[in-house]
């Protein structure tokens, strides 16, 4: 399996070693950029971060599976919402959400091709529904327009995929999953700040790293799973 050839192996972590760099120098590059409003570093650098969680999950045979193939999948359509979050027009904001929404809600798909625990999935709804209260709560004085219908709408899907997630426990590789899927729904409260609350520069400090972070460790769980 992946899993005994990752673990026994040691030139496969030599397979590895330009994707998890490539990962590593890109978000760092990204970060610093976003943090000094340099636009060319993001328009290099936001592609090839995206790249290299697609790129992993290949590595470690996403097509080779249903998880793997409905998650690589979600990979390429969160890719396209990073390059289209790139541009500041509210059509391309807008445009970049309804892919990222897709993309969660192929993850949700994707942790239903594993056997899920039902329990877990009672388990998980509790901090998930706390979470849609909570953002709804943050934003909605925020929201104007579309948006008061498109935002909750993207934070039910959140929701959704998280409790899916949590629905994997104990299965191997789930709480990488669990993991992943947490931290990109967090990371999208960073996204949520600087459109609707607060442009600050501190948003892109956290909230970049742990998407990209959140991104690998989801396509890292595709290695347990075949």
């Amino acid at each position: 399996t992946r899993y005994s050839l990752l673990a026994s192996e040691p030139t496969s972590l030599a397979t590895l070693a330009p994707v998890l760099l490539l990962s590593l120098l890109s978000v760092s590059g990204l970060v610093a950029s976003d943090f000094q409003d340099f636009k060319g570093g993001r328009f290099a650098l936001k592609p090839l971060a995206a790249a290299a969680f697609i790129w992993l999950a290949v590595l470690l045979g996403a097509p080779q599976s249903n998880y793997g193939q409905w998650l690589l999948f979600g990979l390429v359509l969160c890719a396209v919402g990073d390059v289209l979050l790139m541009f500041e027009a509210e059509a391309a904001f807008l445009a970049g959400l309804v892919a990222f929404l897709c993309g969660h809600l192929l993850y949700a798909v994707a942790f239903t091709q594993l056997p899920l625990n039902t329990m877990a999935i009672a388990i998980a709804c509790l901090p998930a529904l706390t979470l849609i209260v909570l953002v709804l709560f943050w934003l909605r004085p925020h929201l104007q327009g579309l948006m008061r219908a498109a935002v909750p709408a993207y934070i039910i899907v959140i929701a959704a995929m998280l409790i899916f997630a949590g629905g994997t426990w104990g299965h191997a590789g789930s709480l990488l999953i669990l993991c992943g899927a947490w931290g990109f729904a967090f990371s999208d409260l960073a996204v949520a700040r600087r459109q609707f609350v607060s442009a600050d520069r501190i948003n892109g400090l956290w909230g970049t790293p742990l998407y990209f972070g959140s991104q690998m460790l989801l396509a890292a769980s595709v290695a347990w799973q075949l």
